[in-house]
This record gives C-alpha cells, sequence and structure tokens, in this order.
C-alpha cells in the first residue's frame, strides 16, 4: 500500500481540515461509571516546529489523562494545537517536530519506546479516526482490503479471517449489506458511510483508546448526528476511551464526559462539560460559548456575539497571556505575566463553589463566576443591560 495513505490504524500521514456542527445539550453525566486508573496520560507536552521564519511552539506544556470508558473533548479555534497533539501521541509527526514531555499509556511512557514498538501500539491499542476518511483511505483498494490490512498488520491471520473481522465491523457501525460492501472502494461510499468505515477501522483491534480528530467533518447535521450515535455505541462495545478533538461546542456537549479547551498551544480550562458550560473560568471559553448558535438564542432573537480579533502567532507570543489582547477582561497584570492552568478562585472568596477538577488559567476567573451570564462581556456596548 502507497505510504501516502493508508488505515486510521496503520496510516501515518495526517489529512483533512475542521469542519461540521451539531447542537445538543450538554451531557449531566456520563452513561456509566468512569473507574480505574488512567489508561492514557500526557504530561507537559510540548511539541515545537523548526521555521526559515522562527519555531513555531505548536504545543506548550499540554497536560491530560483519560480514564477507562471516559470522552475527553478537546476544543480550540483552528491553530491552537489540538491535531497536533493527537499525532504526537499517536507518534505520527514529522521527524522535524521538537518532542518533550511524557505520553504515558497503560504505564508505559511512548516517547521512550523504539518505532517498532510504536508501531506495535497505534492502531492496535491507541487507534485514530483521521478527519478526512476521503484522503485518509486509499482510493485504489477496497474498503475490505483496507480493513482487512489494519488486522493483518497486528495479526498473524489469514486474509479470509480478517475480511470476515472487516465484516463484523461494518455491520456493527450500521453500514447496510456489510459483505457486498467490502469490494467497494471508497468513492463508491457516501460521506456518513466513508466516516462510518473509517470508524470500524478504528476499533477492528479493539484499541483501548481511540482518538477522534473531527470524526464529523464535511458531513451534514442528519449523518452528522448519526456518525456520533455510531461512534458511542462502538465506544461502548469495544470498551474504549476516547479522546474527541473537535471546534464544535455542540458535538462536545453531546458526547464528552470532561472538556480542556486550548488556545495558543496551551490548555486554558478544563473540568466536566457541565460545568465548563455553566461556569466558565477562562474568558476565553465564555467567548466560545457566546458565539456558538443555540435553539433558545434564536427564539429570543439575540445576536451571536464573535471573539474579536485572531489568534496569535505561534511564532512570536504576545507577553504575558497569549488572549490578552482579545480578552474584555485584560488587565495589566494579564500583560505582566502567563497565568498557570489551576484551580480558580482562590479559597476564602464568597462566590459559588467551583470542583476541585475544574481548572483555569486566569488572573480574574472570579468576575466571569460572580457573573450571571459570563458571555456578556463579549457583547457590544449597546447590547449590555445595566
Amino acid at each position: 500500500m502507497s505510504p501516502r495513505f493508508g488505515s486510521a490504524a496503520a496510516s501515518e500521514t495526517p489529512a483533512g481540515q475542521p469542519g461540521g456542527a451539531h447542537a445538543a445539550g450538554p451531557r449531566a453525566a456520563t452513561d456509566r461509571p468512569v473507574d480505574g486508573q488512567p489508561v492514557l496520560q500526557v504530561e507537559d507536552l510540548t511539541v515545537a516546529f523548526p521555521t526559515e521564519d522562527g519555531v513555531v511552539r505548536a504545543v506548550r506544556g499540554m497536560t491530560y489523562s483519560v480514564a477507562p470508558r471516559e470522552v475527553l473533548g478537546i476544543v480550540g479555534e483552528s491553530g491552537s494545537g489540538k491535531s497536533v497533539s493527537s499525532m504526537a501521541v499517536m507518534g505520527l509527526l514529522p521527524r522535524s517536530a521538537q518532542i518533550s514531555g511524557r505520553i504515558v499509556f497503560r504505564g508505559e511512557d511512548v516517547l521512550s519506546m523504539s518505532p517498532r514498538q510504536q508501531r506495535g501500539l497505534r492502531g492496535r491499542r491507541v487507534s485514530m479516526i483521521f478527519q478526512d476518511p476521503m484522503t485518509a483511505m486509499n482510493p485504489v483498494y477496497t474498503v475490505g482490503d483496507q480493513l482487512a490490512e489494519a488486522v493483518r498488520s497486528h495479526s498473524a491471520v489469514p486474509q479470509k479471517v480478517a475480511l470476515k473481522r472487516a465484516k463484523e465491523m461494518l455491520d456493527l457501525v450500521g453500514i447496510p449489506q456489510a459483505e457486498a460492501r467490502l469490494r467497494a472502494y471508497p468513492h463508491e461510499f457516501s460521506g456518513g458511510m466513508r466516516q462510518r468505515a473509517m470508524i470500524a477501522m478504528a476499533i477492528i483491534n479493539d484499541p483501548d483508546v481511540i482518538i477522534a480528530d473531527e470524526p464529523t467533518t464535511a458531513l451534514d447535521v442528519t449523518v452528522q448526528a448519526q456518525v456520533l450515535d455510531t461512534l458511542m455505541s462502538v465506544k461502548d462495545a469495544v470498551d474504549a476511551a476516547i479522546v474527541f478533538i473537535t471546534h464544535d461546542l455542540g458535538v462536545i456537549a453531546q458526547v464528552a464526559d470532561r472538556v480542556l479547551v486550548m488556545y495558543a498551544g496551551k490548555p486554558v480550562e478544563i473540568g466536566t462539560t457541565a460545568e465548563v458550560f455553566t461556569k466558565p473560568l477562562m474568558p476565553y471559553t465564555a467567548g466560545l460559548l457566546g458565539s456558538t448558535p443555540s435553539a433558545e438564542g434564536s427564539r429570543a432573537g439575540e445576536r451571536l456575539r464573535p471573539i474579536s480579533g485572531a489568534p496569535p502567532s505561534l511564532i512570536s507570543l504576545p507577553p504575558g497571556c497569549p488572549f490578552g489582547p482579545r480578552c474584555p477582561l485584560a488587565r495589566e497584570d494579564c500583560r505582566a505575566s502567563e497565568p498557570e492552568l489551576r484551580h480558580r478562585p482562590a479559597p476564602g472568596t464568597t462566590l459559588p463553589v467551583v470542583s476541585r477538577d475544574h481548572l483555569a488559567a486566569c488572573h480574574h476567573s472570579d468576575e466571569l463566576l460572580a457573573a450571571e451570564d459570563p458571555t456578556r462581556f463579549f457583547r457590544a456596548e449597546s447590547e449590555v443591560t445595566p
């Protein structure tokens, strides 16, 4: 198979750009308890790319963990470092990438593994659903052959056995006439069917962790909902954890147990989905929520409130908080030092209780927490009622 193409289990080529939208309310709790030790831990991960213009600091000190059967949503604007961090976990970054920190899977440090050990892990224990299924699949091989390759790259089984497993996976993800579809080529599938085939490829070896990088790219809302339902169903079927990467807050609200918000290559807020959506402690998170369409806002005739400005250059970050130039709460202390990701607000305040696991990187989280509507800070002055 050409190295330019390949399966989600074996490919070393990322593809695609973000897209899609889906509206839903935040989940109040998980469908079943999340317990046990983390299956995946990322500790102080940094990724930099040397260029002629300078060093691009794509990921700056990213830390998170994922428990068995948990869904962690990673959200942020394009260029915030979401996909680069996932490629580092998969070991798919180019050799020019400068990587430091720790990526621990089941107690083993992935970054200290040999390339052969990483290939054995990738696709078998940790798999990935890439952004664009059309470019992630080889157009000159049948879907069945590519699914079978994902099996045979990790197990010494005959092609007939691998194809039987491939049919079972297509059945599991809801593709009709699965046996006949094994002989079809990717271009003969619709967009939703190709995405289901990519999900089948990701779960075909019963992985412990699935990294879903914009899995609903370029799908209409109806098909997107079907694909999300399929992904959540197969997650339970194979008993896997999911790292769900997107810029769509509606999707995150529907599928994630916890949310990690990224900005300028660094986590700026993390907590349960319900708490982050109802009590954002970082102005950037509040800005994202205020710029997202909702049924309630449409009925009330409210206008969307986009965040002004543009993300900073990762080659030359502004002093202090990277979000400072776009932040309505920015002050001198924000320009003097970049806030650390920690529990906020400080103990002893009379503000509402915040979970110890709800962390934010902002010097003025107390103002957001005290506000009845944190998105009000991003409204134009004419829209703000006294």
